[in-house]
């Protein structure tokens, strides 16, 4: 996921957010599940604000303004016009496409390192099948309290710009042996550093270490900034909690598509 982010910042800002994330699912969803035989089910802007809203995700203002944001990046690209030109259906592009791809497989091959699984190899020998995949993910969050309601301190970095990365970069820098310490040493010495790799404003990402600092979250092992940071065992085990509900929500997913194909089963509390 590090390594998608540094490649291409602004696309991995489509996820910046967890708002942002689910926008993007739905969009995705709205897409695989088009028919173009029927205009009234195209992926187009007003599809997507009305379903934004079933869903209470987000405002109309706020989804309308993400989907500008898509279009002026390429993010999302118009179809052609058909007969009815005062409807403009929306697609992926196809490097978001393949971005989305690549998200798939990452989690595949999770799944399958967990419990020894065969799904990555089942899906790189079917990769038509993301148009059924995804969607059934789509929908899987948006129906997940703990995705929805993310518990204290994951809630506080999930509305921060790039949050989950500065989630992914606390947790990456956990030693496994530390894991059991209630105040568990991450690699993050200073925060400017970490907010220039972040591509964040150094001031609002030192803000929301201080919230999570206040929580009990996070703190330093000397000085402030200009020593080790630790993470809580109860943010650490937050953070673990989420990454198995997302991961069940996957393989619930995959085993609908491929209900015959050898895979465990992964449960997380939905």
């Amino acid at each position: 996921m590090f390594e998608a982010f540094q490649a291409d910042p602004r696309r991995s800002s489509v996820f910046a957010t967890q708002q942002r994330w689910l926008m993007a699912h739905i969009g995705l969803a709205l897409h695989f599940r088009r028919d173009p035989t029927d205009y009234r089910r195209e992926m187009t802007t007003s599809r997507f604000l009305d379903v934004i809203g079933q869903h209470a995700v987000a405002s109309r203002n706020t989804a309308d303004a993400f989907i500008k944001e898509m279009l002026h990046y390429n993010f999302i690209e118009y179809q052609p016009s058909g007969e009815d030109g005062r409807i403009r259906p929306l697609q992926p592009s196809a490097d978001s496409l393949e971005a989305v791809t690549g998200w798939v497989l990452v989690h595949l091959q999770t799944l399958d390192s967990l419990d020894g699984g065969n799904r990555l190899a089942t899906y790189l020998a079917r990769p038509d099948v993301l148009a059924g995949v995804q969607p059934l993910v789509a929908d899987g969050l948006l129906s997940s309290n703990p995705v929805r309601e993310p518990k204290q301190t994951f809630s506080l970095f999930t509305w921060l710009n790039n949050g989950g990365v500065v989630m992914d970069w606390l947790i990456s820098g956990v030693d496994p042996d530390h894991a059991g310490l209630e105040r568990i040493p991450t690699g993050v010495v200073s925060i400017g550093d970490f907010a220039n790799w972040l591509k964040l404003s150094r001031t609002h990402l030192a803000r929301k270490l201080r919230d999570a600092e206040n929580l009990g979250s996070v703190g330093w092992m000397g000085q402030r900034g200009h020593s080790v940071m630790w993470i809580s065992n109860s943010f650490y085990q937050e953070y673990m909690s989420a990454q198995a509900v997302k991961l069940a929500i996957i393989d619930a997913a995959f085993a609908a598509s491929f209900p015959s194909s050898a895979s465990g089963t992964i449960q997380a509390e939905r």
